[in-house]
């Protein structure tokens, strides 16, 4: 009999039984798909010689994640790239406000106004990020804080809605660039601790940026599975888990899925149905030949750039999607640029380039038009660099990844309460009513990213509770 069962090869998945195999616990993990990755993968989407990140693609969480940093991932492939700047938010006179490595350049591109309000406001947790961010991405349960009184000040500014926090700002550049922030949980700005959720991606970027992987999103899941196997851990794709019988005898099984397959196949009835999904994405993977040509020239040397003229038309855009359903238009959009930093994700001159917008869950309508241009807005004859395109919709997504129900990326709204406590109200977030089934999924604490952290979480429990008599 094993000790643990593993359904899901995505980064929770294959973190849960790394942290289980590295402390003598035999796991095996079970894939439906025929790769591993989840949400971490890198395919030929358009032409031959395009690498492309169907999902994740910029790393903030990643590379700062402090599960991630126990593991000797780099000698399994892993090697992350730095753009010269994180991140950069253009605007439509042709200037930018940036995101970058130094909190000074990054408030002194707010303008004089904001530049000190920005520094009082990130300056204090700099120093002691590590800490912070492992309090923060422990929660709620498995561990009492390390810097209980750090995690309270930040718990002060970031608990209230972003809404609060941005009315320290007297120019909107800033709230601008921090609404973009806020928006990569696809929630209200208005919502309970979106404020910290700003305040975790800037703080990342300060600390370590927000690299790439070299070769794609998929070497952070190749390097994971390699770890697992060198550790005695096996791992089997193309095994679909349809009923908990499908599995092998297990003292525990780890489900990397939605609260809503989790149910239906270990029999949990009606055990998540008050669980939201929130609003999803219209994707474009793009094959271009040559860069993409942004007007503001910080943009052209940004892994990420984020495209919103103003806080209020980001703000429109995410209620649009997410309260009003329908899409927005313009929509607010989150691009990454991975050749910036790693030409071999395209042949030689060309490049590849990613896309996403807000849209209602399960909409199935066509973004295409409007999303390219907003980026013309900003980058003009963004088109006649357009070799190929795929896109992915709401259907294709979930089709691609079922944890994505209908669409949902961050497998779960990250709004209200649920954005702290999920899959729901409980101090024990990874357990489940049967004894032996757990769940480690974004849907678990700390939420969606690539981190590897709800994994770590949920093994954290189950090794609990197989060391007790």
């Amino acid at each position: 009999m094993l000790d643990a069962v593993i359904v899901g090869a995505g980064p929770n998945g294959l973190t849960a039984a790394v942290e289980l195999a590295r402390r003598g616990f035999s796991v095996a993990v079970f894939e439906a798909k025929d790769t591993v990755g989840g949400g971490a993968r890198t395919e030929e989407l358009t032409l031959p010689g395009f690498r492309h990140d169907p999902c994740s693609a910029a790393h903030p969480l990643g590379v700062n994640s402090p599960v991630f940093r126990t593991m000797p991932l780099d000698r399994y492939g892993l090697e992350w790239l730095q753009p010269q700047l994180p991140m950069a938010h253009p605007f439509p006179d042709g200037s930018a406000a940036v995101l970058s490595r130094s909190v000074a350049e990054t408030a002194a591109s707010f303008g004089p106004r904001d530049a000190g309000a920005y520094r009082r406001l990130i300056e204090p947790f700099v120093s002691k990020w590590d800490t912070l961010l492992q309090d923060f991405m422990a929660l709620p349960s498995t561990a009492l804080p390390r810097d209980p009184v750090t995690l309270a000040r930040f718990g002060l500014a970031g608990l209230p809605p972003s809404t609060w926090l941005m009315r320290r700002f007297r120019d909107d550049r800033a709230r601008a660039l921090f609404s973009g922030l806020v928006a990569h949980v696809i929630a209200p700005l208005g919502g309970l601790a979106t404020g910290a959720v700003g305040m975790v991606f800037a703080l990342a970027a300060h600390a370590r940026g927000w690299p790439v992987a070299r070769g794609g999103s998929q070497s952070i899941s190749d390097a994971l599975t390699a770890y697992l196997k060198d550790l005695g851990g096996a791992v089997h794709t193309d095994y679909e888990v349809k009923r908990l019988d499908d599995l092998p005898p297990a003292r525990a099984y780890i489900f990397d899925t939605s609260p809503t397959a989790l149910a239906r196949i270990a029999g949990l009835g009606r055990s998540y149905e008050n669980y939201r999904y929130g609003a999803s994405v219209f994707k474009i993977d793009y094959a271009l030949d040559g860069p993409v040509p942004w007007t503001a020239k910080e943009a052209r040397e940004a892994g990420t750039v984020q495209i919103g003229g103003s806080s209020a038309e980001i703000d429109a855009a995410l209620h649009a999607a997410s309260r009003e359903n329908r899409a927005p238009d313009p929509p607010f959009l989150i691009t990454v640029q991975p050749s910036v930093v790693d030409p071999s994700r395209a042949p030689a001159g060309k490049q590849v380039f990613w896309a996403y917008g807000h849209v209602p869950n399960g909409w199935d309508g066509d973004l295409t038009d409007a999303m390219e241009r907003q980026i013309e807005r900003f980058a003009p004859g963004f088109r006649d660099r357009v070799l190929a395109r795929a896109t992915s919709g709401p259907p294709e997504l979930a089709a691609r990844n079922a944890n994505y129900v209908g669409g949902d990326i961050a497998c779960g709204a990250a709004s209200g309460i649920q954005l702290l406590l999920r899959p729901k109200i409980s101090l024990f977030p990874y357990g489940t009513p049967h004894p032996a089934v757990f769940i480690c999924s974004s849907a678990t604490p700390p939420g969606p990213g690539v981190h590897g952290m709800s994994g770590h979480n949920a093994a954290k429990a189950v090794w609990r509770k197989l060391r007790t008599p």
